[in-house]
């Protein structure tokens, strides 16, 4: 089974001004719907992804329902009226940050080849804990969508051989698709098509052959399971997401038409986890609903509570921040609870929000947008301690999956930028 493969893209026509028709991953500001009124500013009443998106920060708002069928019925317009350009293949991306520019390859990951149950070992793995609670609302979304555009990141370790630095280096060779800037503050992104028949061949063995155990033990000695070739960067929920729609639908289906059912495939982006404009961030907390000195309280308590049950004594920073960004409190741990630092504050907040239903946790990318938060809001913020690239994917080839939001990649600008579409029903409807 090849875990990667090319897929059937959709673009804008080439009258479609990409710089307001891109916009950035829903999950990202979603204590902050600010920045999404910008962003319907930014498109100056030009065609956009915004139309066909839900930010998640809308999520739990009254007329969500109603977002939701507006945003089906755009999904048809647009389907019939902006993505008139076509790709069978592969995209091979540039993307350019503060961070530099971050090489990507634009497919379909096949969702039978992945799973995020609990102790399951397919070819394509959650990086970190994936919370069932957060599929159904997303699945909303899914079901009844006849497009999907994707902000899923992907990872790969193909050391020794770069396969996007090859690419790169033969971008002459394949079609020019886009070139634009991206949306307060988000850089600029390039495009090229990979449809040559060899190319494609190419491009999906090479990533199947990354879960080739002798390729694999090599790279994690210390690995016990079964070998992977990918596993999720960013978009852990959304990936989730499409799986569950796709395990409701095929039930649905034949066995033949399961085969090559649009909707088995879901748009991602792979990139190198050793690319050096791919920075791996710790995700930071906000927690409402508590005062700041009764939170560092309580996170005190509960790791003096916890030491008898540490087996690796390891010190553990917590920066604090109260009202107005201020740091009030900083906590050092002499034990763990768990191995990172972000574990044993997840333990923490567990307890917390089950003693106190009123208490609620966000998940924030960037210290100055938790600052900002922190100030604007009133809210607790947690600083997390840096989070070391090289230990991602040997993490999830020696240990499983990491707590839940563990890391980000990048800042929240970095992210990715809906831009490319993909039908995930048969034929127009």
């Amino acid at each position: 089974m090849r875990p990667f493969q090319a897929a059937d893209i959709l673009l804008p026509a080439p009258w479609v001004e990409l710089d307001g028709w891109a916009v950035l991953a829903c999950d990202q500001y979603t204590s902050m719907p600010s920045y999404w009124e910008k962003a319907q500013l930014a498109r100056k009443g030009r065609p956009s992804a915004l139309d066909i998106i839900l930010p998640e920060c809308y999520l739990d708002k009254a007329d969500t329902a109603a977002r939701i069928e507006a945003i089906h019925a755009n999904m048809h317009k647009v389907d019939n009226e902006v993505l008139l350009q076509k790709v069978h293949g592969f995209i091979y991306v540039e993307r350019t940050t503060q961070s530099g520019t971050r090489r990507g390859l634009l497919g379909a990951v096949d969702l039978e080849a992945y799973s995020y149950e609990a102790g399951a070992t397919p070819l394509v793995r959650p990086s970190e804990a994936t919370v069932a609670a957060r599929i159904p609302p997303r699945l909303a979304v899914r079901r009844g969508a006849v497009l999907e555009s994707p902000h899923i990141m992907m990872l790969m370790d193909d050391f020794p051989r770069d396969l996007l630095g090859e690419l790169a280096l033969r971008k002459a060779d394949f079609q020019p698709l886009y070139d634009t800037p991206l949306m307060l503050g988000g850089g600029r992104v390039a495009g090229w098509a990979i449809t040559d028949e060899a190319d494609i061949e190419a491009v999906e063995k090479s990533v199947e052959e990354l879960s080739r155990p002798e390729v694999f033990r090599q790279k994690y000695p210390g690995a016990s399971g079964a070998p992977f070739a990918l596993a999720v960067g960013d978009g852990n929920h959304s990936l989730a997401t499409a799986k569950a729609y796709w395990e409701e639908l095929k039930q649905t289906l034949s066995e033949e038409e399961r085969q090559n059912h649009p909707a088995r495939f879901c748009l991602a982006e792979v990139c190198s986890v050793r690319c050096p404009a791919l920075l791996v961030e710790p995700i930071h907390r906000a927690v409402f609903g508590i005062e700041p000195e009764e939170f560092c309280r309580l996170f005190e308590a509960f790791l003096k509570g916890k030491q008898a049950l540490v087996q690796k004594e390891e010190r553990q920073r917590f920066r604090i921040l109260g009202k107005h960004g201020d740091q009030i409190s900083v906590l050092c741990a002499s034990d763990a609870v768990h191995p990172l630092a972000v574990g044993t504050l997840e333990a923490f907040l567990a307890v917390l929000c089950e003693q106190n239903p009123d208490i609620r946790v966000d998940y924030i990318h960037g210290e100055a947008a938790l600052q900002a938060l922190v100030a604007q809001e009133g809210a607790v913020g947690v600083l997390l301690p840096n989070f070391e690239k090289q230990d991602l994917l040997r993490g999830v080839a020696e240990g499983g999956v990491l707590p839940k939001k563990t890391f980000s990649m990048g800042t929240a600008e970095e992210k990715r930028y809906y831009l490319e579409c993909r039908r995930i029903v048969p034929s127009r409807q």
